[in-house]
């Protein structure tokens, strides 16, 4: 295959070295502008902040006609606070409001800390909420039109290069109105910000970044759930639908947080909800009939499994083995159920 050339360079030295030497230094600062170019490119984004008083989780979604947004904006920790930085976004923002905030300082005072020495806070765009629901925003008055936000009691939700405030409006009211764990109220949130215009750019990349104790994979770390879309054409639409893959798995997963504080109620609903989701497969309703297991409810239980069983045979097996099962071993119906 013949390569591209560079006819500019082609005439640039008769020797060979003075020929790479000079490709060299200019593609060093075509490199350099490139960079420049980008660092300077507004992060023209909505973004919604959020806290759940009842699990204690903490996120950020976000959605922007910028590549990659989900690894600019969001930042979270456990038990602490949540952080989106955007327009002219400044990363510090993240990690120093984080450390200002387990320091226990309020969320008004670490937002004037962080834009107190900064040269162009005018230009920043800043949302901040902690873990007592304490929120707190900042639209610096040289943001690009239509920029601004609305804080609530567990929220903050702020955008700019917006078609117009109804964006933060409708983010605001669905998570206001939208009764699901933290997750679905983000996704909600940025989703109606959408549907009400949005970014006047269009879009590219969307993300979504919430924080639990012990939420990661085995509990070894914080990160409860981290999905980016960096680059589609639908970004809102592609976050969906991978955000209700993992959605489910975490329905299950807090059905059983639930039964462990023997909050059966609770527990049976988010299995239900999650059986809601997938209605064609076993696995859900498995776990519900894991709940009601534990919950001594036989009958409900033994119905669970056969749905279960009856859509994904596989699961039988499994079930001999489970000592969420273990009440009912010696049962008939589940022995039938289970193929003994």
């Amino acid at each position: 295959m013949r390569r591209p050339t560079w006819p500019s360079l082609c005439m640039v030295g008769t020797r060979q070295g003075a020929s790479v030497a000079v490709y060299g230094l200019v593609v060093a600062a075509l490199v350099l502008a490139a960079c420049a170019a980008v660092a300077e490119e507004p992060i023209a984004t909505f973004s919604i902040v959020g806290y759940d008083p009842e699990t204690g989780d903490l996120g950020v979604a976000v959605q922007s006609r910028f590549f990659a947004v989900g690894a600019v904006v969001p930042w979270a920790k456990a038990n602490v606070g949540a952080i989106a930085s955007q327009a002219y976004g400044n990363t510090t923002f993240g990690p120093r409001g984080l450390a200002l905030l387990e320091e226990g300082v309020g969320v008004e005072a670490v937002l004037a800390e962080l834009l107190a020495d900064d040269p162009d806070r005018q230009r920043r765009q800043v949302g901040i909420v902690n873990a007592q629901g304490g929120a707190a925003a900042f639209t610096g008055q040289e943001c690009m039109d239509w920029a601004g936000h609305v804080t609530g009691e567990d929220f903050t939700a702020q955008g700019n290069i917006l078609v117009g405030e109804e964006t933060v409006a409708a983010m605001a009211k669905a998570f206001r109105e939208t009764e699901d764990i933290l997750g679905e109220r983000l996704m909600r949130a940025i989703e109606e910000g959408q549907v009400a215009g949005g970014d006047s750019r269009g879009v590219q990349s969307a993300a979504i970044l919430i924080v639990r104790e012990g939420g990661g994979y085995g509990g070894y770390n914080d990160v409860y759930c981290d999905l980016r879309v960096d680059d589609h054409e639908d970004p809102i639409g592609e976050l969906r639908r991978i955000f209700n893959m993992w959605k489910g798995e975490a329905l299950i997963y807090e059905g059983y947080r639930l039964t462990e504080e023997e909050k059966w109620e609770k527990a049976f609903d988010v299995g239900l909800r999650a059986v809601a989701m997938d209605p064609d497969k076993g696995e859900p309703r498995y776990h519900l009939g894991c709940y009601y297991s534990k919950a001594g409810m036989r009958e409900e239980a033994l119905s669970e499994l056969r749905k279960a069983v009856e859509l994904e045979p596989d699961l039988a097996p499994r079930a001999k083995l489970d000592p969420d099962f273990e009440p009912l071993y010696e049962d008939e119906e589940f022995l039938e159920i289970t193929g003994e």
